[in-house]
């Protein structure tokens, strides 16, 4: 916390003084009672000792004063803002490998239940879209604030061969601007954002953004910005091996860093691999966590690592605390304010009731 005012906070200075005159005002009294003939007259006209709850009223106007000076400061803090219309995108790893059992049931159930969880945390104002990824990546479900269809999407998951880190990211870059072809001007990339409906029925469609079509495959034009400036949406991408297929994987980051979006990359699974069969086949999926962390940092992003339906549950949590909407420096001097004038109300009841008048 930091004060915008710090000068104001010269006045506390000024909280021993009235202390003193408080002390000197129960001086004067205590000498003009003193000069009264009959002492027993006066103690009867003040009925049962009052003791120490007459210091009471005014030690929490003192407080009250205290808090006051406080907010004249301007005092601010580092306060996590949801945005009006901040976005998150979900790349998930639909590959084969995420069939392995590792992680109970399996991860790719681990990943599903910790995804609508993390889906569930969020709040009503944050739109959320789904991109699921194996040798292409497709837009499941484009962001929206309904949760039942971003659960329907999660659920109707199934496993293919392939995994496509770049196209993970790239499909997520368009599903944020869907003016950009992301897709243009970058190796390997042949993979597009597909109308989900025809991709889960196994149909590969293209349009008129296709980078394999004629006139498609020029570069990229764009003005690169400072990574992370991006406010307004960010990418959380999970994978359980290294990529077999589709861009390179950097080189999607790098232009997710252009662009100012962060790429939190989260790597799921046991760091020694597992063995799983699929479609006939038996394969081994291995992290590749350099380059996770390399696509992290590039987009000044986070890496993490999760082992476990726990693991995961847990750096869901974390992303959803720290890193979904906007921390700004916020004045918070309306609270202190609202804080002194709830302890002045309270010494002066305090007063009233035990004394019938206010100190």
């Amino acid at each position: 916390m930091i004060f915008m005012w710090p000068e104001m906070l010269w006045l506390l200075a000024l909280l021993p003084v009235l202390v003193l005159l408080y002390v000197l005002v129960l001086r004067r009294k205590k000498r003009s009672a003193v000069r009264f003939a009959n002492l027993a007259l006066v103690k009867a006209a003040m009925g049962r000792s009052i003791g120490w709850r007459r210091h009471v009223p005014p030690a929490l106007l003192l407080v009250a004063i205290t808090v006051l000076v406080l907010a004249v400061a301007r005092p601010a803090a580092l306060v996590t803002l949801n945005t009006a219309r901040s976005t998150v995108v979900l790349a998930m790893d639909i590959s084969g490998s995420m069939g392995a059992d590792d992680v109970m049931p399996n991860r790719l159930v681990a990943s599903q239940e910790a995804a609508k969880k993390f889906i569930a945390d969020q709040p009503s104002t944050v739109e959320i879209g789904i991109v699921a990824f194996a040798s292409v990546a497709l837009l499941v479900q484009s962001p929206t604030l309904e949760r039942e269809p971003l659960y329907a999407a999660i659920d109707n998951f199934e496993l293919r061969r392939g995994t496509a880190v770049g196209s993970g990211i790239l499909t997520s870059l368009r599903t944020i601007f869907p003016e950009v072809n992301f897709y243009r001007g970058i190796a390997g990339g042949g993979g597009e954002l597909m109308n989900p409906g025809l991709a889960l029925n196994g149909t590969a469609p293209t349009d008129s953004t296709n980078p394999m079509l004629p006139g498609a495959r020029e570069d990229l034009q764009y003005v690169a910005v400072e990574p992370g400036s991006y406010e307004n949406a960010i990418i959380v991408l999970l994978t359980d091996g290294a990529t077999t297929a589709g861009p390179d994987p950097l080189a999607a980051g790098q232009l997710a860093a252009d662009f100012g979006v962060r790429v939190f990359t989260v790597a799921f699974g046991s760091k020694e691999g597992s063995v799983v069969n699929f479609a006939g086949r038996s394969m081994r999926a291995e992290l590749d966590a350099p380059t996770l962390q390399d696509i992290a940092k590039r987009t000044d992003g986070r890496y993490f690592e999760a082992a476990s339906a726990d693991d995961l549950a847990r750096v869901y949590s974390t992303l959803t605390a720290k890193y979904v909407g906007e921390q700004k420096e916020t004045e918070i001097a309306f609270i202190f304010a609202g804080i002194a004038a709830l302890i002045a109300i309270a010494a002066a009841f305090l007063s009233l009731w035990w004394f019938g008048r206010t100190t």
